[in-house]
């Protein structure tokens, strides 16, 4: 692959270098997710409550919506191929910290920093949007994100395995041993893009401001990030606590394979980009949130259930991952010269409110078990309906408006 600089959308995009965003940003953001099936292995380690232990997924969370902050926006700034390599090296020596930590309190603040630096992932996503066609984005956006949604779900099946045959430190020693061979092809294999603005980094920031102020299709959508990221974050905070307790027991291995049940969400992925490039993004919206909605009825039966945990893990993921290409594929035609930027404005809101539902989720599971966290994401997909059904109200009236002037203005 060539890596002369990329600074336009018609520059054919291969099938080669999507392949390799996808590898590199399921890979990077597959390290804020390894520690969820084992909560249960490590507060054992580290003789701590579950509750306490769930916090550790809190940690990696904030990390993240910080980098989303800090450092996402420089891919508007900054030439990306070099961003991207030097921020995956902090990566490696985060998490081979991690592997070494020999405190819980350590644990946490090394994952704060993978969390930080595991935002490479979305500085990817808009760079492919933007090397990506007009009539393709959505497709090229689904298929970098199928990555990056197989990289979470899988690094939970992973990280079961490994902590099954080595511990659950080795799981963060071969995670870091992977970031380094990848920061090693992506130095050759990705394409230089150059800079899409000159503006300082303290205007940088405060321009993200500008863009929520300034486009209310963004807010909208954030709010459905948060909605849809919240619940994920609900139910794979928590599900190694009722599926390593009564009446399941499994053990590490076993409880990481249930991320492959989520895989369906990949699938939706695709399917979402391809309706957003055909201007289908408002009613397939509406369905992925009712799709959710149903999900949780069958959740909430998990505890008795193994066949109505497992589909109704599937029918979740299919709908928030669906919704979130979706809001994706939306924003990014807003204003193509900041990306990054509108990137940083929407996963902000989607890990603020994962690292919150996570720590909500924890503390409901130790309170009252796994029928308050049901509720607690069956709340969250049903105001997602509620919002959608509040916005399709609000554009019928915006266009019976305009039709009543064009009326008006014929007579």
């Amino acid at each position: 692959m060539s890596n002369e600089p990329v600074g336009s959308t018609e520059r054919p995009l291969s099938n080669g270098l999507v392949l390799l965003m996808a590898i590199v940003a399921g890979a990077a953001v597959a390290n804020i997710y390894y520690a969820q099936p084992l909560l249960s292995t490590i507060a054992r380690a580290f003789s701590v409550s579950d509750g306490t232990a769930g916090l550790i997924v809190t940690a990696s969370q904030v990390g993240y919506a910080a980098g989303l902050v800090l450092l996402v926006p420089l891919g508007d700034l900054l030439e990306r191929r070099r961003l991207i390599t030097r921020i995956m090296l902090v990566t490696t020596l985060a998490l081979a910290a991690t592997a070494a930590s020999p405190s819980f309190t350590l644990l946490a603040a090394a994952l704060v920093i993978v969390g930080l630096t595991s935002v490479v992932a979305q500085i990817l996503v808009p760079m492919a949007s933007m090397l990506a066609a007009e009539h393709e984005r959505g497709r090229v956006v689904g298929n970098v994100m199928s990555g990056l949604l197989v990289g979470i779900l899988v690094a939970r099946t992973a990280s079961g395995l490994i902590a099954q045959a080595g511990g659950w430190r080795l799981v963060f020693g071969v995670s870091a041993a992977l970031m380094l061979v990848l920061w090693a092809v992506l130095r050759t294999a990705l394409p230089e893009v150059r800079p899409t603005t000159t503006l300082s980094y303290p205007a940088l920031l405060r321009s993200v401001g500008r863009l929520v102020i300034e486009q209310p299709t963004l807010r909208v959508r954030m709010v459905y990030g948060a909605l849809g990221m919240g619940q994920f974050s609900v139910l794979w905070t928590t599900i190694a606590f009722l599926l390593s307790g009564s009446p399941y027991h499994y053990g590490d291995a076993t409880i990481g394979l249930f991320g492959l049940v989520g895989l369906a969400g990949a699938l939706a992925a695709q399917a979402a980009g391809r309706l957003a490039d055909r201007e289908r993004h408002h009613r397939s919206t509406g369905s992925f949130f009712v799709i959710m909605l149903t999900s949780w009825a069958l959740i909430a039966d998990g505890s008795r259930s193994l066949g109505a945990l497992i589909l109704g893990i599937a029918v979740l993921d299919l709908g928030i991952q669906g919704a979130q290409i979706t809001n994706q594929s939306v924003i990014y035609r807003l204003v193509p010269s900041a990306r990054s930027r509108l990137t940083t404005a929407y996963m902000t809101a989607v890990f603020v409110s994962a690292a919150i539902s996570s720590a909500l989720a924890s503390a409901l599971y130790d309170a009252d078990g796994w029928s308050a966290v049901s509720a607690l994401g069956g709340a969250l997909a049903g105001l997602g309906v509620a919002v959608w059904l509040c916005e399709q109200a609000l554009l019928r009236h915006r266009r019976e408006g305009t039709d009543d002037a064009a009326r008006a203005a014929g007579t």
